[in-house]
């Protein structure tokens, strides 16, 4: 017997078309907020000409402009070193045409959270905590977490100054191992600015440190911020992110947010250049390091000619001067200096000469009884390449002798010829010398994983891995080598070891950030007599600019040994010290600064 076919009644037909109908006008009514289809720009209890100050610039919402020229005269009032924001713009290309010198459309897609239908999270964060900001201190670590993220920081005096801030809402992600702040996001309650008519909500500002540790930080900080405007009754977050940004992209579409057609609209001014101006050829190619000095010398007005974007090459020109550089080495590094840096044991003999503290050395040669000797008296070496850069081949704690034959055997393969060093407990401080003055300092950690509880060694190295990977372009990977399997071993621990969630794990000694470490800032509190030694260390190899390594027991104590010189030292690891605006300053002295 032939099935006969279901037909839908009127009534579920209607129930059905009501309910389509009913996302349809809701998709109509939000898609330009503010505005209603056809009627009024905004209601009469809507305020107007809405700017809001957010401490890094301004937010001008354009659904509350009466006119472009009003918008476009509040565009034109962006402070120095600051980045305003016109969101919410209805007609892009018509304000565009009003100022095509002066404005220009982001390049940014924008997307939104229906409050409505967004369902909270119940899974816990491991490792830290989401809070409101609560101090100027809270403050500083919102800017720290901002500079090594790029972007432009807070004023110095947004926290503290009398502000209304009802309507601006700080969420921070505080390591609870460290205290440290290693999140932060940004929270606009339109309802409560301007009496929204459409009750939205907007994020900004969404920022996890590259080398915060725990995974899931921008997700937890996104889900507190939309259930904490769930509470509050507003109908959707709205969120602009660059086109580019997959990562962000990827987390904000896995959390339900889609896109939207709202357009922001900002100044061409220093800070926003490279979104309207003509690319550098090549310039996505060049690594961090390049890219960040690339970026400083074009705020300036000089010429960039990328030579070999891979291996971080580029010309710098301006007036009658031009100078080629790799990364932060350029043609005022002789090759007579470069080859000191180059040589380990040579280098150790030069600084030694200019009265630093060096560790006890030698050679590794024929004699095994010498080198069993050397370990002896020492407890405790590091094993090193004579030449070689990134942390290869680096052994570091060697207490056995099987041990320091398989920590030999390693540093052989990137050099010849091995050194020996007396081991020097303590922390491993950069200081980067430009022009014979110190300009950043900072302690430099071994890499670290948290356990959860659930995952083998193996996998968390991977995940810390991936991460440490996309905040630095590529630059920086944990080793699953020897010295890693060493270093676990030291623990009673292995890669399928499953630590207890919280438990805390030194992967690998060496602090080097290409295989894995971390760098924290500690340019205002290192002792005058390590900078002292590090200067005089840059002038008896005679290099403008170097990164110069000690071991201390601690920044603020003068006690310390001199371990290595790096003649390209990696400037974009100490933001926000200025070390692209100094190396540009010693290479074109008085040069036009950033406006």
């Amino acid at each position: 017997m032939k099935k006969t076919r279901e037909i839908a009644s009127p009534r579920q037909r209607s129930k059905g078309t009501k309910a389509v109908t009913h996302r349809l006008n809701r998709l109509r009514k939000h898609a330009q907020p503010g505005r209603e289809p056809d009627g009024p720009r905004a209601s009469e209890a809507t305020k107007q000409d809405v700017v809001l100050d957010c401490g890094w610039g301004r937010l001008l919402f354009a659904q509350t402009f009466s006119d472009d020229d009003k918008l476009l005269s509040e565009l034109r009032e962006e402070a120095p070193s600051s980045r305003d924001i016109a969101f919410y713009v209805r007609d892009p290309h018509v304000l565009l045409s009003r100022a095509p010198q002066e404005i220009f459309l982001d390049p940014s897609h924008t997307y939104r959270l229906d409050l409505w239908t967004y369902r909270a999270n119940t899974r816990r964060t491991r490792g830290i905590t989401i809070r409101r900001l609560s101090s100027e201190a809270d403050g500083e670590g919102i800017n720290r977490v901002y500079a090594a993220c790029g972007m432009v920081q807070i004023r110095s005096d947004f926290f503290s100054s009398e502000r209304d801030e009802r309507s601006l809402t700080y969420f921070v992600a505080q390591d609870d191992a460290s205290g440290e702040i290693v999140g932060t996001v940004t929270g606009i309650d339109h309802q409560r600015l301007f009496n929204d008519p459409d009750r939205g909500a907007s994020l900004w500002c969404l920022a996890v440190h590259p080398q915060a540790r725990q995974p899931g930080i921008g997700e937890h900080l996104v889900r507190k911020l939309a259930e904490h405007f769930q509470a509050r009754g507003l109908s959707y977050v709205d969120l602009s992110v660059m086109h580019d940004n997959t990562l962000a992209i990827g987390l904000y579409e896995k959390l339900n947010f889609r896109r939207m057609p709202l357009f922001a609209i900002k100044r061409k001014n220093a800070i926003n250049e490279k979104f309207f101006a003509m690319p550098h050829q090549s310039y996505d190619a060049l690594n961090p390091y390049a890219r960040l000095i690339v970026d400083e010398a074009t705020r300036r007005g000089i010429h960039v000619d990328i030579t070999d974007a891979e291996g971080g090459f580029f010309r710098l020109s301006h007036g009658g001067r031009s100078i080629h550089c790799r990364e932060s080495l350029s043609e005022l590094t002789s090759g007579v200096a470069m080859s000191i840096c180059d040589d380990k044991a040579i280098t150790r003999r030069m600084v030694s000469a200019a009265g630093l503290v060096v560790p006890d050395q030698m050679e590794v040669g024929e004699d095994h009884q010498a080198i069993q000797a050397f370990l002896e008296k020492h407890g405790k070496l590091v094993i090193k390449p004579a030449r070689g850069e990134q942390g290869r081949g680096i052994s570091v704690g060697i207490t056995a002798a099987d041990a320091l034959e398989e920590a030999i055997a390693s540093a052989r393969q990137v050099c010849d010829r091995v050194l020996l060093e007396a081991c020097f407990e303590g922390q491993d401080l950069r200081l980067v010398i430009i022009d014979y003055t110190l300009v950043a300092a900072a302690i430099r950690l071994p890499p670290r994983i948290i356990g959860d509880g659930r995952s083998r060694i193996a996998s968390l190295i991977e995940k810390q891995s991936r991460r440490r990977e996309a905040a630095t372009g590529g630059e920086s990977r944990i080793p699953l080598d020897a010295e890693t399997d060493r270093c676990l071993a030291e623990q009673s621990l292995d890669l399928d070891t499953v630590p207890d969630e919280g438990m805390e794990i030194t992967v690998r000694k060496a602090a080097n950030l290409h295989t894995g470490g971390s760098i924290h800032d500690v340019t205002d509190t290192v002792h005058p007599d390590l900078v002292d030694a590090a200067c005089r260390a840059a002038r008896a190899i005679n290099i403008p600019v170097v990164g110069v390594d000690l071991m201390v027991r601690d920044p603020a104590l003068a006690d310390y040994v001199f371990i290595e010189a790096n003649e390209r030292p990696g400037l974009a690891n100490h933001e926000p010290q200025p070390t692209a605006a100094s190396f540009i300053e010693l290479l074109f002295p008085g040069s036009r600064t950033a406006v």
